[in-house]
Order: C-alpha cells, then sequence, then structure tokens
C-alpha cells in the first residue's frame, strides 16, 4: 500500500532518510511499504532462483543479486526486486544499483501482487529492464515478459512448474521450475 504522508512526491534523498529497519519502494514517487515480511514460500523460491543463477553466471560478468537491495531508477523511482541480475558492472555501487538490471524478478504476495503485476511492470519497462519475470508460487506458474526492440514489453509467455525457463537476457542460462519451486520434478 502507498505511504500516505502530507508530502506529494517522495525523492530519494527522503528514501534516505527514513529508518533502515522500514523496508519501502518508491514508484513515481509514491511510498510503499514493504512489510509484513515475505512468507516461507516465497523466500524459499526466491532463495532456490539465486542459487540457480548464481551457479549459471559463476565467472560470467552478470552478477545476480537478492533483495533488499536498493535498485536506482530515477530520483522518484526506487525498487527492491526480489531477485535481479546486474550485467554492467558500472552500475553497481557500495549501497544501490544505479540504473536498470538486465532481469528482474517479483515473487507474487498478496501484499504485492497488483503493484508488481502492473506497477512495476510499467516501471521495469520504462527503464528498460530487458527481461522481467513474476513468479507466481500459489498458481505455481511463472509469467515472462521481453522487452522489444520498441522499447515495449511482448505480451508475455507463460510457464508451468514441469517447465525449464530459458532465460533471453542470460543465454545459455535455464531455470527448471519445478526446481526454483521446490518441488519434485513432474512427469510429462
Amino acid at each position: 500500500m502507498p505511504l500516505t504522508k502530507k508530502k506529494e512526491k517522495f525523492t530519494y534523498e527522503d528514501y534516505c532518510a527514513w529508518p533502515d529497519e522500514e523496508r519501502w519502494e518508491l514508484i513515481d514517487g509514491k511510498a510503499y511499504d514493504m512489510s509484513p515480511a515475505p512468507s516461507f514460500e516465497h523466500q524459499t523460491v526466491v532463495g532456490n532462483l539465486f542459487l540457480i543463477l548464481g551457479n549459471a553466471l559463476r565467472g560470467k560478468p552478470c552478477i545476480p543479486i537478492i533483495a533488499p537491495m536498493d535498485v536506482l531508477l530515477s530520483d522518484w523511482d526506487v525498487v527492491q526486486p526480489d531477485v535481479f541480475v546486474v550485467c554492467d558492472k558500472n552500475k553497481i555501487t557500495k549501497q544501490k544499483i544505479q540504473g536498470a538490471p538486465d532481469l528482474a524478478v517479483e515473487v507474487l504476495s498478496p501484499a504485492t501482487s497488483k503493484k508488481d503485476r502492473w506497477d512495476k511492470r510499467r516501471l521495469y519497462e520504462k527503464y528498460g529492464v530487458r527481461e522481467y519475470i513474476l513468479i507466481d508460487t500459489e498458481g505455481r506458474f511463472v509469467e515472462r515478459f521481453w522487452l522489444g526492440e520498441d522499447g515495449l514489453y511482448d505480451r508475455g509467455e507463460v510457464f508451468e512448474v514441469k517447465d525449464v525457463l530459458s532465460l533471453k537476457s542470460l543465454p545459455g542460462v535455464e531455470a527448471p521450475l519445478w526446481e526454483v519451486f521446490g518441488v519434485e520434478k513432474p512427469e510429462t
């Protein structure tokens, strides 16, 4: 939910002044509270995907990162994707990522589903995140959006738990979705 305050638009400077123990995101200057903490299932999926990416990218220039880590897209847009990959090391600073990651992944939860599906999708598209993935832990499916030459996301693709997701932004990197969801490989 957006934070209600008298100020119409918050900036990164405002964001940096808030207490460290609180987790927030800014989208077009609106503050979104990142609590309550994610569920066990959410964190399991995040951890599994991060391990798959970490193993696949070891020794390569792209770096997988896990939340909480600020991604500063503009002075009014600061997000913390659940898992993301940055291939341009110049974007990485000690405190934040400065600019769009190559891949952003959000694991849906009831509190953030609408924001992840609509607001963040538009935001990531606007700032050029090449590949955006939504993971639905309840339905056990994945949606992927790819940024086209026109700067817009395609209509998206849907993958089931039995599928292997080949990441377009990371050639050669594949994520067996049953491993991401932490279940046995389904029979095909």
